[in-house]
C-alpha cells in the first residue's frame, strides 16, 4: 500500500471512530437507532444554552399504550429541564403491528407484546444513553429514570438490573413486577401512587385491559424489597402531609413516608395519595375519568420526581 493510501485509510478510520458532533441545538430531536434486531426510537429534549459541561440525563418512560411524545406532553418535565439544564429522553416502547401507538415495555412481569416477545428494553434504555452521549455531553454519574404505569415498572427494572449505571429512580403509578431481584448497589427510590388507583391497584391484584389479564404486585411489597436491598430502617418517618379539595367536593390527600438513612446514602420514599386515580399527579388525564379515575393535583409528580432525583449521583470511580 502506498504512503498516500495508508494515510487516507488512517484518516478514514480515525473519522469513523471519532465521536459524533455534540452541538445539538435546544429543543426536541427525534432519534432512531437499531437495537436487538429492531428499529427503535426516542425523543430527546435539549435545554436552552450551549454547554460543554456534562449534563444530567433523565430517561422518562411512557405508560402502556402510549408513546414518548405523548408522555412528554403531559409529564411536565421539560420546563424543569430547561430551568436546570438537564437532558430528557423519552424512549418509545414496542408493538408488533402499530408503529408509534399502543406501545408497551417489558418490565419483567408485564406487559403485553413487549413481555411476550422478551424485548430487551433494559438494553434499549442503555443504548439510548449511549446514543445521547455521542451527541451531547452527559454526566454519567447523574443518569436517572422515571416512568408512568408500565413505564414505572420499567424504571424499576432498569434500577435493579443497571444499578451501576442509574443514580436513582422515581416510578409513578406502577409497582415493580420483576423476578429475580438483585441490584448491584443501593439505589435511591421514590414511588408515587394513589391507594384509589383503579388500573394499578395499590395493594396489588388483577386488572383487565384489551382482553388481557394484568397481574399487579403491591406497592408496599415492592418497596419492602428495595428497603431490604438498600439496608433501610424497618420503620418509616412521616415527613409531609398535604390535602387539597377536588372538583367533586372530596378532599385528596398525600402523605410522604421516608425510610432513611439507608446504605451508601440511599433512601426509599413513598408519596401515598388518596382520592386520585391512575393519572400522573398534577397533569390532565390522557383518558376519561371512568378509565383513569379522578384527576389529582394534591402534589405535582414532575416537581417531586425532579427534586428527589437531583439529590443523588453515582459514586465516581
Amino acid at each position: 500500500m502506498s504512503r498516500v493510501a495508508s494515510l487516507a485509510l488512517g484518516l478514514a478510520l480515525a473519522c469513523a471512530q471519532a465521536p459524533e458532533p455534540s452541538a445539538l441545538v435546544p429543543g426536541d430531536h427525534e432519534r432512531a437507532l437499531a437495537h436487538g434486531g429492531r428499529e427503535r426510537s426516542y425523543v430527546l429534549h435539549v435545554p436552552p444554552g450551549a454547554s460543554a459541561t456534562p449534563r444530567p440525563l433523565l430517561l422518562a418512560f411512557h405508560g402502556g399504550g402510549g408513546n414518548g411524545a405523548g408522555f412528554q406532553r403531559y409529564a411536565g418535565l421539560d420546563p424543569l429541564a430547561d430551568r436546570d439544564g438537564w437532558l430528557v429522553a423519552y424512549p418509545n416502547g414496542t408493538h408488533h403491528v402499530f408503529a408509534g401507538r399502543l406501545l408497551t415495555w417489558n418490565a419483567g412481569g408485564c406487559c403485553a407484546y413487549a413481555q411476550e416477545a422478551a424485548v430487551d428494553d433494559v438494553g434499549f434504555a442503555l443504548a439510548v444513553v449511549e446514543d445521547v452521549a455521542r451527541r451531547a455531553a452527559v454526566d454519567r454519574s447523574r443518569i436517572y429514570a422515571t416512568g408512568h404505569s408500565n413505564g414505572a415498572m420499567l424504571a424499576y427494572r432498569l434500577g435493579a438490573e443497571a444499578a451501576d449505571r442509574v443514580a436513582a429512580i422515581a416510578p409513578v403509578a406502577g409497582a415493580m413486577t420483576l423476578e429475580p431481584f438483585a441490584p448491584r448497589r443501593p439505589v435511591p427510590v421514590l414511588h408515587i401512587h394513589s391507594v384509589d388507583d383503579p388500573r394499578a391497584p395499590f395493594a396489588g391484584g388483577v386488572t383487565q385491559r384489551a382482553g388481557r389479564e394484568i397481574r399487579h404486585r403491591s406497592v408496599e411489597g415492592a418497596l419492602l424489597r428495595w428497603r431490604a436491598a438498600d439496608a433501610c430502617p424497618a420503620a418509616a418517618e412521616e415527613r409531609d402531609r398535604r390535602q387539597r379539595p377536588a372538583a367533586d367536593g372530596t378532599v385528596h390527600t398525600a402523605t410522604l413516608l421516608v425510610w432513611a438513612p439507608c446504605a451508601a446514602g440511599s433512601e426509599v420514599r413513598l408519596w401515598k395519595l388518596t382520592g386520585g386515580g391512575h393519572g400522573w399527579p398534577g397533569a390532565d388525564p390522557v383518558l376519561p375519568e371512568r378509565v383513569m379515575g379522578p384527576r389529582t393535583d394534591v402534589i405535582s409528580a414532575a416537581e417531586e420526581v425532579w427534586a428527589f432525583l437531583g439529590r443523588f449521583s453515582l459514586p465516581r470511580s
